[in-house]
C-alpha cells in the first residue's frame, strides 16, 4: 500500500481540503486460460467500467459525471487533533480477463474509479460549497488520470507473452502521475485558498476529461494558462 498524505494547517480550516489517496493492488490478468500459439499476431484491448447502481448502504461511490460529491458522503469521524480539515479517499483499480479466438487475443480491463465513504471525513467548520468543489476536483483528477492510463495502454505495444506485466507497469506509472497531479493541485491552489488558481485547475481538468485525458498544453491550447 502506498499512501500520499497532504497535510494542511489547522488555521486554514474554512476553505482547505485534505486529500489522502491509497493504492489498491493492481490485479494481474489470468494467464492460464490463454495459450501462446506461434501465429498469434493481433491483440485487441477493450475497456469496461464499473457503473454499479448507487446504494445508500454502499461504502463506495463510483465516479460519475452526474453524481457529484456531497458532504454527507464523508462518514468517518473527524480527527480531534492534527492540522487536517478533511480527509478524502479516492483511487482507481482494475481487473480483467483475456480470451483467444483464432489469431486474436482479446483483453478486457474493468476499471473502477472510486471514493470510500467510511475513510473520508470533514470537520463541521470546514463544510462550504467552495471547499466541496475543491474536493470534487480531487476526485475529477483521479478520473482524469484513468483516462490517461487508458490512452497510454492504447499507445503501448503489448507483448502477448507478458502483457499483464506491461499493464501493471503502466498502472503504477499512472498512479504515480495521479499523486503528482494531486500534490501539484493542492500546492498551486494553496489547498483551495487561491480561487483564481482553483478556477484554472477546474478548466484544465475539464478540458482533459472532454478530450480522453489529453491536457490543454498537450492539445496546444494557449488561451488557458496554468
Amino acid at each position: 500500500m502506498v499512501n500520499l498524505v497532504v497535510a494542511i494547517p489547522l488555521m486554514l480550516l474554512p476553505v482547505t481540503i485534505f486529500c489522502l489517496l491509497y493504492l489498491p493492488s493492481g490485479h494481474k490478468l489470468p494467464r492460464s486460460a490463454v495459450p501462446s500459439p506461434k501465429n498469434l499476431t493481433v491483440i485487441l484491448l477493450t475497456f469496461d467500467e464499473n457503473h454499479a447502481p448507487e446504494s445508500p448502504l454502499s461504502d463506495t461511490i463510483f465516479y460519475s459525471a452526474q453524481r457529484r460529491l456531497q458532504w454527507d458522503d464523508f462518514l468517518a469521524k473527524p480527527s480531534p487533533s492534527g492540522p487536517s480539515a478533511a480527509v478524502a479517499y479516492t483511487s482507481f483499480s482494475y481487473d480483467g480477463n483475456s480470451s483467444l479466438a483464432h489469431d486474436t487475443l482479446k483483453i478486457t480491463l474493468r476499471l473502477q474509479v472510486f471514493f470510500i465513504k467510511s475513510a473520508s471525513w470533514v470537520r463541521p467548520d470546514a463544510k462550504n460549497n467552495y471547499a466541496l468543489a475543491h474536493e470534487q476536483l480531487h476526485f475529477d483528477i483521479t478520473r482524469l488520470v484513468v483516462e490517461r492510463f487508458k490512452q497510454k495502454l492504447r499507445q503501448t505495444a503489448l507483448n502477448r507473452d507478458d502483457y499483464d506485466s506491461i499493464i501493471q507497469y503502466q498502472y503504477l506509472q499512472s498512479f504515480r502521475e495521479m499523486n503528482r497531479l494531486q500534490y501539484k493541485f493542492d500546492q498551486e491552489t494553496n489547498h483551495g485558498l487561491n480561487p483564481a488558481a482553483q478556477t484554472r485547475w477546474r478548466d484544465k481538468v475539464n478540458v482533459g476529461l472532454k478530450n480522453n485525458g489529453v491536457l490543454p498544453e498537450e492539445l496546444g491550447i494557449e488561451s488557458i494558462k496554468f
